[in-house]
């Protein structure tokens, strides 16, 4: 037997020992799907009647124009009979080659063999003939209202991205030629990933982002020096070490959202708002909200804002001796920083000097790309999840999140990871992505009922506290940060939101990119820039239009504003005080436990 056959009886044993692998897997892989809870259907998919009354509205266009669909359906068929018939004249005159291309670039079609074979050419045309034609199909649509249209695009192009056929083993070259290269090793890795993510999430599929084993929290991010000040059932409160002899009086309080964890805000120090904001000569204090577990079902988002906001702003007036901070929110912690605020000024309590807003929704008159996620039935799924478990699990928001970007959060990820074998990437921000909290049940339900879909703040008010809170009674001066592609909070909404507060100085800054990278943008990234405008009486179109662009991240000029309400220079604090002794170091307990019951 010669080297080369020797060779290739090694190769073939071994790919026989990784398919025997593979049918061991495939037994896990059966138990962790066994192993999954049943949920509510409408958090999979929507109601029955959105399909009902497309197609009804479907069926009224064939009877009063015909003409119409016929011309869709033909155009379809003449695409795929003319590709059908170029391939097989290709192939009739002893060509290998695939006929003309001239389907746009796409990310996800880059091996040279979606343009170059027969085969994957034939597939990858195909399938964006068919794209093209559903897209079409929908839009034509016309006796639908604007929401179920928006529902019925969202929900149609899903099918069309989870049918591409990089998703699928057969139809991707990438994933064929790793396991060629491995000996079928990329595919036990592979489903090695798909079993373990499986497991971690009880049966539900949720694709891991990051290398988790590349990441401690408190050890190779969110390590900013700091001492926990104060702890009760809702947070702990952080104060930051000073990085300056001297510090500005008036402290600086950060609500970050709890749908995550702060530590987005103190990644790796070249990263971190935190390290950068104690380097500016600021008194800094953040938030770290508990993770809550079923005990938490009726904690309401008045119990964040009495335990949480009010809590955190008595603490920090007194332990450095001020009548009134600053206070940012970010996000979800955004719009309720604006309940409190509201509520602060019907209580007559001038405690809030100034107010940053990030990313923050306050009107959701427009749900954008959320309308197919707030309507009656999605909500009803969360509501009944959420009264099953007392909390709605981190994982659904994260899902939902994921969804609408399913290209570069869901389907790119999975591929990587189960087709081809390869291990998360080890990215901090990836692995913050995936470290969620739950949400109380009770809040939940308020916030989606009341805020989104009933837009209470924003219109007739919302009763929380004894009080109506409106959104036209936030009057603090403040400056409020938005992100250009932001696929959660969407710029132009944020903006809006700022409009309709009642605040005589107003400041809003656009930055690039989306909702983390963003807001996460430090000047010595010297990457994303920033628009302002002082119109703020002109709409989102219109401010865009006329705002003037600068290069860099928009800290610097938001320093600057700060600075200017942050009075004098005073010696640099040290954490805590007698009344306030340390409790543990920064980051604390609260943001590594699990859920808390």
């Amino acid at each position: 037997m010669t080297t080369k056959d020797e060779a290739a009886t090694v190769g073939a044993d071994r790919m026989q020992e990784n398919l025997k692998k593979v049918e061991e897997l495939t037994q896990r892989f059966i138990r962790a799907l066994g192993s999954r809870p049943p949920a509510h259907p409408g958090l999979h998919a929507p109601s029955g009647d959105l399909y009902a009354r497309a197609a009804a509205a479907w069926w009224a266009e064939w009877m009063q124009n015909p003409g119409k669909l016929l011309e869709q359906q033909i155009g379809y068929w003449g695409r795929s009979l003319a590709h059908f018939v170029e391939a097989q004249k290709q192939l009739a005159q002893g060509s290998l080659a695939p006929p003309e291309d001239d389907t746009p670039d796409d990310p996800r079609f880059t091996n040279a063999l979606w343009k170059t074979h027969p085969y994957f050419n034939f597939v990858k045309q195909q399938y964006m003939i068919y794209a093209q034609a559903v897209d079409e199909a929908v839009s034509a649509i016309d006796d639908l209202d604007e929401t179920e249209k928006r529902r019925l695009r969202y929900f149609s192009r899903q099918i069309v991205e989870m049918m591409s056929p990089t998703n699928f083993f057969g139809t991707n070259p990438d994933a064929l030629e790793r396991a060629i290269e491995t000996e079928g090793e990329s595919l036990v890795r592979g489903l090695e990933n798909l079993v373990a993510d499986l497991e971690a999430n009880g049966g539900d599929l949720v694709v891991r982002l990051a290398d988790e084993k590349a990441f401690r929290v408190g050890e190779n991010i969110g390590t900013s020096p700091g001492k926990i000040v104060y702890r009760n059932r809702m947070m702990e409160l952080i104060q930051y070490a000073p990085a300056t002899e001297q510090q500005r009086e008036t402290p600086l309080l950060i609500f970050p959202p709890w749908i995550n964890k702060f530590y987005i805000l103190d990644l790796k120090p070249k990263n971190s708002l935190v390290k950068w904001l104690t380097e500016q000569g600021y008194t800094l204090y953040m938030v770290s909200w508990v993770n809550p577990g079923p005990s938490y079902a009726e904690t309401g988002i008045e119990d964040y804002i009495e335990d949480g906001f009010l809590t955190a702003i008595r603490e920090v007036k007194a332990m450095t001796g001020q009548d009134r901070i600053n206070v940012v929110g970010y996000c979800i912690a955004g719009t309720t920083l604006a309940l409190t605020l509201s509520l602060l000024r019907k209580r007559g309590d001038r405690s809030v000097k100034s107010a940053t807003f990030l990313t923050a929704l306050t009107d959701f008159s427009d749900q954008g790309e959320f309308t197919p996620f707030l309507q009656d039935d999605f909500v009803d799924a969360i509501e009944a999840e959420a009264e099953k478990h007392g909390v709605l699990p981190s994982h659904v928001m994260a899902r939902t999140f994921s969804f609408l970007r399913s290209r570069d959060l869901v389907y790119g990820p999975a591929i990587r990871s189960y087709m081809m074998g390869e291990t998360p990437p080890a990215f901090d921000l990836l692995y913050w992505n995936g470290d969620g909290a739950n949400l109380p049940a009770k809040m939940a339900i308020q916030y989606l009922r009341r805020l989104c879909q009933d837009n209470a703040f924003a219109e007739e008010g919302l009763e929380l506290l004894g009080e109506r809170l409106r959104l036209r009674d936030v009057d603090v001066p403040l400056c409020s940060v938005a992100c250009e592609t932001d696929h959660i909070a969407a710029w132009r909404d944020c903006y809006r939101g700022v409009q309709a507060m009642g605040s005589r100085s107003k400041s809003f800054i656009l930055s690039q990119s989306g909702h983390i990278a963003g807001i996460v943008n430090p000047p010595s990234k010297r990457k994303y820039g920033h628009y302002t405008n002082a119109g703020l009486s002109l709409d989102h179109a219109a401010w865009r239009e006329t705002a003037e662009f600068h290069e860099g991240s928009w800290w610097p000029r938001w320093d600057a504003w700060l600075a200017k309400r942050s009075g004098k220079w005073v010696a640099a604090r040290t954490p805590g005080d007698s009344a306030h002794p340390p409790l543990g170091d920064a980051p604390g307990t609260y943001v590594v436990a699990p859920p808390t019951d």
